[in-house]
């Protein structure tokens, strides 16, 4: 004998179209069983004394739910118990995940896998997630994003943000940043083999890492590892959060720029990803992770200094290129300039002496102009000032300037120059 709701999941599967034996094996009963209770229809099944069944709190949220999942059908059921509980829905969350399981498309059986869990401290995995988002600020545009993602093997605490780019600068930033919030370093990080991190294989099959990425380990004292060719799902803890972020987070929600997104992605995972009870470790992340916490290795006493250099020409206006990107130098400097590119910062040195010092913009075809470069004032080495001028940055709005600015600008028009 079966259940009321699993009757009403049979009703609802063969009312879609699906074959007897195709809803059999999802609901893992007999061929038989299932077409003697189509047969019987709308019928319920009678056990105990009780005949009327309580109606059910999910009821008048069913339309509701067919529409979302109509609209996206990827939407996790955590996420949509979460907008119906808002909405009045009381009821149990194994109902709304059965309901949904019931009218989502039918896919694929897939194949078991095996988990490998690690120790307290012992590992994280790393990597990069394609998006793609139109921005509030920014209609009828559709920008490429990337999530890079760092979550600890045992404890599944996830440190996510969204970049513009997933170049070597922003890979080392977003490490440096994900090991801040984490207070602590794991002992090795597990990655793709995507080229920031690994450049290739030499004659006897070991692994060629990126001198950048050996070097930030060295300072963190992590040991950088690679999963096998073609076998991605070694990373299945990194790979599994992707799709979780995607339903339960991207979908359905607008942005207004990279800076709301981020904002919003971080109040997310304290609220919900890091607050939730894990479906394979059944325990609360934030929980697990406050015992995981203590087995990582404390932080360097030193800020990491290392630097990628390169050489670069200075523009008749003043600007540097760098990373699809223009910084400001001083008036009077050399036409040819050394950079040095930091995780978070870039240095301009002209002949060995710095002359300019900006944070990193992340976008591209963004100005970075400190006016004290104009005016011929003393050279501010503060990565970020009250000096600096931002332009062009992805989804902000045009801020309301000095007159000196202008007054500047038109001093070099007047000399015939770019401004």
């Amino acid at each position: 004998m079966i259940r009321l709701g699993e009757l009403m999941m049979i009703l609802e599967l063969h009312r879609q179209g699906l074959t007897i034996t195709a809803i059999a094996r999802r609901t893992g009963r007999d061929p038989k069983t299932v077409r003697k209770y189509i047969e019987r229809g709308i019928e319920a099944p009678v056990y105990g004394p009780r005949s009327v069944g309580r109606p059910s709190k999910l009821a008048p949220f069913r339309d509701f739910l067919s529409e979302r999942i109509t609209a996206f059908p990827e939407l996790s059921a955590a996420r949509l118990t979460r907008e119906i509980r808002e909405l009045g829905y009381t009821g149990a969350y194994t109902a709304v995940k059965r309901y949904l399981a019931a009218i989502r498309p039918e896919g694929q059986p897939k194949p078991y896998e095996v988990r490998f869990e690690t120790p307290p401290g012992v590992q994280a995995q790393v990597d990069f997630a394609r998006f793609v988002v139109e921005f509030a600020d920014e209609p009828g545009v559709n920008r490429i994003v990337w999530l890079f993602s760092l979550v600890l093997g045992h404890s599944r605490f996830l440190f996510a943000r969204y970049v513009l780019h997933q170049d070597l600068q922003t890979l080392l930033r977003c490490h440096m940043q994900a090991f801040d919030a984490l207070g602590g370093v794991p002992l090795e990080i597990l990655y793709d083999r995507m080229k920031t991190a690994v450049t290739g294989e030499d004659g006897s099959g070991h692994i060629i890492y990126n001198r950048a990425l050996l070097a930030l380990a060295t300072h963190y004292r992590f040991q950088p590892r690679a999963c096998r060719p073609y076998r991605a799902k070694t990373k299945g803890k990194v790979e599994r959060p992707f799709s979780y972020i995607r339903q339960d987070f991207f979908l359905a929600r607008s942005f207004r720029n990279l800076e709301d997104m981020n904002d919003q992605l971080v109040d997310w995972l304290g609220t919900v990803a890091n607050a939730r009870i894990h479906g394979t470790t059944q325990r609360i992340v934030a929980e697990a992770f406050a015992v995981e916490q203590p087995e990582l290795q404390t932080l360097p006493e030193h800020p990491y200094g290392a630097v990628l250099k390169l050489e670069r020409r200075v523009s008749h206006d003043g600007l540097v290129s760098i990373g699809g990107n223009y910084y400001s130098v001083p008036d009077r400097t050399r036409r040819v300039v050394e950079v040095q590119q930091m995780p978070d910062k870039v240095r301009i040195l002209d002949q060995g002496k710095l002359v300019a010092e900006h944070r990193v913009l992340e976008g591209r075809k963004q100005y970075l102009i400190d006016r004290s470069h104009r005016t011929g004032g003393s050279i501010r080495s503060k990565t970020s000032s009250a000096s600096d001028i931002t332009l062009g940055r992805i989804g902000e709005h045009v801020p309301a300037r000095s007159l000196e600015i202008y007054q500047t600008i038109g001093s070099h028009l007047a000399h015939g120059e770019r401004p």
